[in-house]
């Protein structure tokens, strides 16, 4: 299964290079089709292009609100439910726009993810690792860092949240009808979105294919919420 997806990832690759041959003579990879493509293909997340930023103004936001909190890194033009892991689509939509980012839309079957801001996420990532806990990959921008988690629903979730006696008020969810920027795009806040912690496979059983592994979301948020309890000085919430 794994060779079957890599020859179609290097025809459609051949196929992007024939189609821009302006950036075949300046050896720019297209490394934002590339991700697409893997994410779309190989682990069978549907993604879509951002809306990315103003081919005016590099910092503003290429979507009609001016004051947009999020500038490129959302949705627009197509929606949110337009994402696919059809390799032609997504083909087409980094051919037309090579520098959009990459948004994975959460939740159905592909992964769900609990977010925190980076310095906290730093050091609750440290005290897990301390701990034991297996966890996932982790996607890093420069201000927060979201830890993927298996697909859950809302009703779950807020059952888990209910049970608690405090939730860190800085830690935000990111499941059905959501989204999360993925690697190697650019951030809202600058710099680029990276991998903290790629994404690895499950050994595959006999005759199937290998499988991402990843925490339940309740595991994380017990995790989380303790490691925001026990922080030194007593805290019991992880600060912006």
């Amino acid at each position: 299964m794994r060779e079957i997806l890599g020859r179609r990832l290097q025809r459609l690759r051949d196929r992007f290079q024939s189609l821009r041959p302006a950036q075949r003579q300046t050896g720019t990879p297209p490394a934002l089709l590339e991700a697409a493509l893997t994410c779309a293909t190989h682990w069978q997340w549907p993604v879509l292009p951002g809306v990315g930023r103003s081919a005016a103004d590099g910092s503003r936001c290429a979507c009609p609100d001016p004051d947009c909190v999020v500038p490129g890194a959302h949705p627009f033009d197509p929606g949110l439910l337009a994402a696919t892991t059809d390799p032609r689509m997504v083909t087409w939509w980094w051919t037309n726009r090579p520098t959009a980012p990459v948004l994975m839309a959460t939740g159905g079957t592909a992964p769900c993810a609990v977010s925190l801001p980076a310095g906290a996420a730093a050091r609750a990532l440290a005290r897990l690792d301390a701990q034991g806990m297996r966890l996932g990959p982790v996607v890093a921008t420069p201000t927060r860092w979201s830890l993927l988690v298996a697909p859950y629903s809302l009703e779950l979730l807020g059952e888990i949240l209910y049970a608690k006696d405090h939730v860190p008020s800085s830690l935000r969810f990111h499941g059905e009808g959501g989204y999360l920027l993925l690697p190697p795009s650019a951030a809202s806040s600058g710099g680029r979105v990276r991998w903290e912690r790629e994404p690895s496979s499950e050994p595959a059983g006999p005759g199937g294919a290998p499988e991402l592994w990843l925490p339940q979301v309740e595991a994380v948020v017990d995790a989380l919420v303790e490691a925001s309890s026990g922080a030194p000085g007593g805290g019991s919430r992880l600060a912006y």
